[in-house]
């Protein structure tokens, strides 16, 4: 294994300070005072100097990692040729990359869009015009299911369900029903005659990187057809290439007739795209639907040259020696620390820590050592590094995730010191 990208960023000794920060932003983030300058594959050089290894990959977004030199030369070639023509116009390189993705998955056609919400919206306005269009206008309900995250839009955060995202927003949008996650029995008896599709991740992501449960995607495909009802997979953190295959549904070989995807199609360019089988498109003519951006020259240049990268004869073999080698030496982790983590889950690149203390200050650990980490549901601390992470940035990780153990189990027994002393 090697990375695709072999310069390193040499450490900066001395860094300017970031200053205050601008009152003028919305504050819907709360930011780590830390910035980025410069980034080379796995690394990021930090505002204070430091070096970071990158294992958030702007929560699984830059897929094969910072400055990819083929990337980077696509979207330069592009940017002094066209920006944005609207879809008023053919584009020749979205055709082709609705070509290759579709001639490497079980879709016929392609919808393109900027994020992995708006691939969300297209996925839940197809599956209910298909109903509309066969002449089943009542259905319009889609079961979802519990810890799910598929957006922030109003229909996303009704499709995830989760109170702490629809709490203070007005009703929420009609026509969602959740049941818990991996419980057939309970999807099965939550379809009713107003039920149009059933919408499910893969791999729950921000739920804490949580795989379907064997059998349960097959049970769901087999509920779909039994009842006529569309399958929607959500692979917007889990497709391309995340988990070793380009998309995860490929592991339990059980297709959808709908998919959504973002994230690492275009590897840190804003792109989404909503895939489907021509007869789950089918009634999605001219008007039906529509984008100002989406599919615009400069993300296409971008995705195919993600597509070059990823579909490249062993790129996905090596995401899966990889991520199993990764998966390996964290179960030792936690066996070594145990006060500290609890189990390691999730598949290929796609792996969680689920945390005992609050994952909170586990990241702060892992951020102090100088690794970038993303928080989940569950108390867990995703690990979502680029695809094209080798074996020497495997195990720098493994000594920063050592090290931060180490940091929360002495915090762990001072906090206990006072209270023993007291005793």
């Amino acid at each position: 294994m090697s990375s695709g990208n072999t310069a390193k960023i040499e450490t900066v000794p001395t860094a300017a300070p970031l200053g205050a920060a601008s009152e003028h932003l919305f504050r819907t983030f709360a930011r780590v005072d830390l910035a980025f300058e410069r980034g080379e594959g796995a690394w990021l050089e930090g505002s204070d100097g430091r070096r970071y290894l990158d294992f958030g990959a702007g929560i699984a977004v830059n897929a094969l990692g910072h400055s990819h030199p083929h990337l980077v030369a696509a979207l330069q070639e592009q940017a002094a040729k066209v920006w944005h023509v609207s879809n008023l116009y053919r584009i020749p390189d979205g055709e082709k990359l609705a070509d290759r993705l579709t001639a490497a998955s079980f879709a016929d056609r392609v919808f393109f869009t900027n994020s992995g919400a708006e691939a969300l919206e297209a996925a839940i306005k197809t599956a209910r015009h298909y109903q509309y269009a066969e002449g089943r206008p009542e259905r319009f309900r889609i079961i979802t299911f519990e810890g799910a995250f598929h957006g922030r839009t109003l229909a996303t955060i009704a499709a995830g369900g989760q109170e702490k995202y629809l709490e203070g927003f007005g009703p929420k949008v009609e026509g969602f029903d959740q049941v818990p996650f991996g419980d057939l029995a309970a999807a099965e008896k939550a379809i009713g005659p107003e039920t149009a599709a059933i919408l499910v991740e893969p791999i729950q992501g921000e739920g804490g990187i949580r795989p379907a449960p064997a059998g349960f995607l097959k049970g769901l495909r087999a509920l779909c057809e039994k009842h006529g009802l569309l399958l929607v997979y959500d692979e917007v953190q889990c497709g391309m290439g995340r988990t070793g295959k380009l998309f995860a549904y490929e592991w339990p070989g059980v297709a959808p007739d709908i998919l959504a995807t973002a994230k690492g199609i275009g590897a840190g360019f804003p792109l989404g795209a909503c895939l489907a089988t021509d007869a789950a498109s089918a009634s999605m003519t001219p008007g039906t639907h529509g984008t100002t951006f989406g599919g615009n020259p400069l993300a296409m240049a971008v995705g195919n040259a993600v597509l070059d990268v990823v579909l490249a004869p062993g790129f996905l073999d090596q995401v899966v020696d990889t991520g199993l080698l990764l998966k390996q030496r964290l179960a030792s982790v936690v066996d070594s620390h145990s006060r500290v983590f609890e189990l390691v889950r999730g598949e290929g690149l796609m792996l969680g820590l689920k945390a005992r203390p609050p994952a909170g200050e586990v990241m702060a650990a892992l951020r102090a050592e100088g690794l970038l980490s993303v928080a989940a549901g569950d108390n867990v601390v995703r690990l979502l590094p680029p695809l094209t992470i080798g074996e020497a940035e495997l195990s720098a990780a493994i000594e920063r995730i050592e090290a931060a153990a180490v940091r929360v189990e002495a915090a762990l027994d001072a906090a206990a010191r006072p209270a023993e002393g007291a005793s």
